[in-house]
């Protein structure tokens, strides 16, 4: 299938290699990092690529919160669903992205950049935590022109909903005139409680409620008000926070529990979650059934090492309604 004959979902977002390794504290405080938490990279922590492969046997995963969420999606759509689009490097880590994502059956579109290379993440786990520290490289350099090429722009032309995640804690914090930017055209919105802190912060919202930025959220000026605005904010083993503008209540929906004996690796659950809850979505499930599609995807790579899905492919079956 081309990339000429549409897709259900279309994701645009930074492709990078996860380099991802069991740490330690003596770690984390080696290159001033904090667990549970998101970075990009200064000077000072581009040596912990290569300390990762050299001295903690390193895995390399595909990584970056839009393709995650796109091979999330994938895996429960049909074939020939998804396409990413982005900026790699001319290298073997663009290699390693291309192969993951032939064998997650997602289609990708990428420009490369001959002269800077693919962009990592270092992920440091630790327990239950991670760590993620960024290079974006190539993946800052994606180019208007590639996406308003006649091959993907008829694309996104046929676009008819716009969901953003907020991916990051750096998203918020220094992207904000982007991200305001964008703002009035989401009818969705994802996150998590630390990326809804950090962009509070940075709005000077004066809460830490995340609830009501929840509610802020989705009650944000809209271009398009033919469709209510729906927020979604992630808090890990805490029930995830539901508004749709214009409504009073947030709604609380609990996630599927698992035992902490069968967690081997948090890294990307949030993107399975959007994985997911977008695949309700595109085949048009009420609300409350792609809350509960994001919530049995996260509970399934939680399961796996990093962003993944367990093959073969399990089926989705729907839990209780929200609380």
């Amino acid at each position: 299938m081309t990339s000429t004959q549409g897709y259900a979902l279309l994701c645009l977002e930074n492709p990078l290699l996860d380099i991802q390794a069991q740490g330690n504290e003596a770690l984390l405080q080696k290159y001033g990092l904090k667990a549970n938490d998101a970075i990009l990279a200064e000077d000072k922590h581009k040596p912990i690529y290569e300390d990762l492969l050299t001295n903690y046997s390193a895995k390399l995963i595909a990584g970056g919160a839009a393709q995650n969420t796109a091979r999330g999606a994938q895996y429960i759509l049909p074939p020939h669903s998804t396409l990413f689009i982005g900026c790699v490097g001319k290298d073997k880590y663009a290699d390693i992205l291309h192969k993951a994502c032939d064998d997650a059956g997602l289609h990708v579109e990428y420009l490369e950049d001959a002269e800077v290379p693919t962009g990592r993440c270092g992920v440091v786990i630790t327990g239950q935590e991670r760590s993620m520290c960024t290079d974006l490289a190539a993946a800052n350099l994606y180019k208007e022109s590639h996406l308003k090429s006649d091959k993907i722009w008829r694309l996104v032309k046929a676009a008819k909903i716009f969901a953003l995640s907020l991916s990051a804690p750096f998203i918020p914090q220094f992207f904000k005139s982007q991200l305001d930017e964008t703002a009035p055209y989401w009818d969705y919105i994802i996150g998590n409680e630390t990326e809804a802190l950090s962009y509070a912060e940075s709005h000077s919202l004066d809460t830490k409620d995340i609830s009501a930025i929840t509610k802020h959220l989705a009650n944000l000026p809209k271009k398009n008000t033919a469709r209510k605005r729906v927020a979604i904010i992630t808090q890990g083993t805490q029930p995830t926070l539901v508004a749709v503008q214009g409504e009073d209540s947030v709604k609380s929906y609990k996630v599927r529990e698992i035992s902490a004996s069968e967690i081997n690796d948090t890294n990307g659950a949030g993107d399975a979650f959007a994985g997911g809850f977008m695949a309700g979505v595109v085949e048009g499930k009420p609300l409350d059934v792609c809350v509960d599609m994001g919530h049995w995807l996260a509970s399934l790579s939680i399961r796996e090492l990093g962003p993944s899905y367990p093959f073969p492919k399990k089926t989705y079956h729907p839990q209780a309604a929200p609380s």
